[in-house]
């Protein structure tokens, strides 16, 4: 038996469908890709490891609801193929680092976004975090920290062209 569609066509289908979900009403494609202004995080990082000065992965910001959520997109030079989150609890265990979200909860404060958290997959804990833009939006400063700002690192974040 025979069918009237062709794996290509549905799958267009399918993309046009998807996109019609999730762009406003009124908005078109086009402006829904466009660049992000430079006085949002929403967009691509790389991340800068703070203690190495290496960069570790692609990490994608994307906000919904007004808060903004980060996860690993790309690992850059990985140390074994398809690393996991072994030292994470919860249902963070053992899922694999690519499509891991690592931030969420980020909400705009004046310059900075701030009540977000941010997962460190090496170790499996969480801090508490605040984002700031520098650098007129091509760097982004990272600060985890458990208490109070004053005790904790900051990573600072290339934006991905």
């Amino acid at each position: 038996m025979r069918f009237p569609f062709s794996v290509n066509s549905i799958r267009s289908v399918l993309a046009v469908l998807a996109v019609s979900l999730f762009v406003p009403r009124g908005v078109p494609v086009r402006a829904a890709a466009a660049s992000v202004p430079e006085n949002s995080p929403v967009g691509r990082w790389k991340t800068i490891d703070d203690k190495t000065g290496k960069a570790k992965s692609i990490v994608g910001i994307s906000e919904r609801s007004g808060k903004l959520f980060g996860t690993i997109e790309t690992l850059l030079d990985p140390p074994e193929p398809h690393p996991t989150c072994k030292l994470c609890t919860g249902s963070n265990k053992d899922r694999p680092l690519v499509g891991l979200q690592i931030m969420w909860g980020f909400q705009a404060d004046g310059s900075e976004w701030s009540g977000g958290q941010v997962l460190d997959p090496e170790t499996g804990k969480i801090y508490h975090a605040t984002l700031t833009l520098e650098n007129s939006g091509k760097q982004l400063r990272l600060r985890g920290y458990i208490g109070i700002p004053l005790l904790g690192r900051t990573q600072r974040w290339q934006r991905e062209e």
